[in-house]
Formats: structure tokens, sequence, C-alpha cells
């Protein structure tokens, strides 16, 4: 049990370090005004680039080689919360009118939701038991 307890620490501090990677990526990029669907893009890329990296070496602390099965699961996964992350931030932002920085917060946490029991439970799942 404690060893559970230890890779949701683990998971939630690296989540913090892939949150504020985004976040960086994301609002250097919005002050160049790049449009922010295309920062949106770039940074949440970097924090998944991160989040990979960290998860797979720390937390779960996979010792093997990786596979194509367990990096076409993490794409997957991160796309799909990429792809709910964005709609949220448009709606939010865009359709609904709320400040960015407001927008972007509420989507990155519906997105660490989603994104925690994808790798948890398929990502590195063998690591999970």
């Amino acid at each position: 049990m404690l060893k559970q307890y230890a890779a949701f620490l683990k998971f939630c501090i690296v989540g913090a370090g892939n949150t504020l990677v985004d976040f960086l990526v994301f609002f250097l990029l919005t002050s160049f005004h790049v449009p922010y669907l295309v920062a949106q893009a770039c940074s949440y890329t970097a924090g998944m680039a991160n989040s990979y990296l960290l998860n797979r070496f720390w937390t779960f602390q996979v010792r093997k080689k990786a596979t194509w099965g367990e990096a076409s699961r993490f794409i997957a996964v991160n796309l799909i919360v990429y792809a709910l992350t964005s709609l949220l931030l448009f709606l939010f932002h865009q359709q609904w009118g709320w400040p960015l920085l407001y927008a972007k917060i509420i989507a990155t946490l519906a997105g660490m939701a989603v994104n925690f029991l994808g790798t948890r439970i398929w990502v590195f799942r063998e690591h999970a038991e």
C-alpha cells in the first residue's frame, strides 16, 4: 500500500513539473503573439515529453527497454488529453470569455485527472500492480 502512495506522490510531483513546463512554454509563446491553440500544442508537447521520461524512469521505475506498445499507449492517452484540454481552453476562453489564465488552469486540471487514470491503468500497467 505504501508503494501505491509513493507512486501517486511521484506522479503528482512529475505532474507539477509538467504543468510548470506547459505553462512556461504556453505563456512565453503567447507573449510573442503565437496563437493560443498553437501555443497549447507546443506547450503540451513539451510537458508530455517531460512526463514520459520522468514517469517511466522515476515514478513507475520501468527498467526494461521501451516498447512500441508502451509508447503508442502513452501517445494515445496524451492525444486524448490534448484534445480535451484544447477543447476546454477554446470553450472557456473563446466561447465563454474567461480570462486565458483561468481557462488554462481549469483545462489543465481536467486533463491531469484523465492523464493520471490513463497512465496508471493503461500505459504503465505492468508496473501499476
